[in-house]
């Protein structure tokens, strides 16, 4: 990497790299915080496929910034579980890095690596109406409540902003694992079909854009229907011009996007409010709210005064990963 200068700053403004990683997309930017605002600028996307590894897609990121500008501070979002300040990517096994290369490769200052999820949950704190979309009844939730964030993605993630006397914390963990519950005899036969095929089902073998993929294909095959082979975006994309096939796998993917919805509100106690938000969500709003997302989402038998008075919406917002991670950085900087 070129040599840069740090980049300038006034005493009240932080300002860092921040990145928010998945399984096909890394997404970077400069994160500043200036009097308590956090602003997001020169934002890159690029495909993981074509970088070795996550240090070489950051510096390439590096390398387009004006001269001039090299961050002291990182924060980089990870789809996967961090351990010991490291990464190994759930859904794109050929990267791994770790705190200490990214310093010691990017000339960093201070780096921190924190889950994808837990930086979409940080970013509740900075929604602002304009942010999200609601789907279901206009209800407020309760004031101060603990809030839940979810999507499906590449994988599907999770976590929450849980509230209590004391304060907010975040929790996050690998939710997208945990195992699918059926709730009907077509999604029963579902799981038993792709059970047969891999095992355990998980609620990312579902609820994920290559779950999406796997709806279309076995539904298809329980009717008997030969189908040609699909990516996920041209499901999405012809079941909103009406392709019947397609919508139904659509309309399923929706309902078990609702129910598990529903599920993590129960679990995380998430009162008040549940976002659902990723790149798949936003791109099928209005098929989502003619949908039976909301009743599977409040379909929780004895609890289902509890769901049904927990707002949901959409995160509409592109940067939201981004903007949770950038809230860490005044804690770097604090550290230095």
């Amino acid at each position: 990497m070129s040599a840069l200068a740090t980049a300038p700053r006034t005493d009240d403004a932080t300002l860092g790299l921040i990145g928010d990683i998945g399984g096909t997309n890394a997404r970077f930017a400069l994160g500043r915080i200036e009097q308590g605002r956090i602003t997001v600028d020169s934002l890159r996307i690029l495909q993981a496929c074509d970088y070795p590894s996550g240090t070489d897609a950051i510096r390439a990121y590096l390398h387009g910034l004006e001269c001039g500008t090299q961050p002291r501070f990182a924060v980089i979002a990870c789809a996967g579980p961090i351990e010991d300040g490291a990464i190994e990517f759930t859904n794109n096994t050929s990267w791994s890095f770790s705190e200490r290369d990214l310093m010691s490769n990017l000339g960093l200052t201070r780096a921190r690596l924190i889950n994808d999820f837990t930086a979409q949950a940080l970013a509740i704190d900075h929604f602002h109406p304009e942010d999200w979309r609601l789907v279901g009844p206009d209800i407020p939730g309760l004031a101060g409540g603990s809030m839940a964030i979810l999507g499906p993605g590449t994988g599907f993630g999770a976590g929450g902003r849980i509230s209590d006397s004391t304060g907010r914390v975040t929790l996050t963990g690998e939710a997208g694992h945990v195992s699918f519950a059926p709730c009907d005899e077509v999604e029963y036969e579902i799981c038993r079909r792709l059970s047969a095929r891999h095992g355990r089902v998980s609620i990312e073998r579902l609820i994920s854009g290559p779950g999406l993929r796997n709806l279309y294909e076995t539904l298809n095959a329980i009717e008997g229907i030969d189908t040609p082979s699909l990516a996920p975006n041209q499901i999405t994309h012809r079941a909103i011009e009406g392709d019947v096939l397609c919508r139904a796998a659509l309309g399923r993917f929706c309902a078990m996007l609702g129910g598990v919805a529903g599920d993590l509100a129960l679990a995380f106690g998430a009162r008040g409010g549940v976002y659902v938000t990723g790149g798949i969500a936003p791109v099928i709003l209005e098929f989502l709210r003619d949908s039976e997302f909301r009743a599977r989402f409040e379909a929780k038998g004895r609890m289902s005064p509890y769901v049904q008075a927990i707002p949901t919406r959409v995160v509409v917002r592109p940067d939201a990963a981004l903007v949770g991670a950038a809230s860490v950085l005044t804690e770097l900087e604090a550290q230095a």
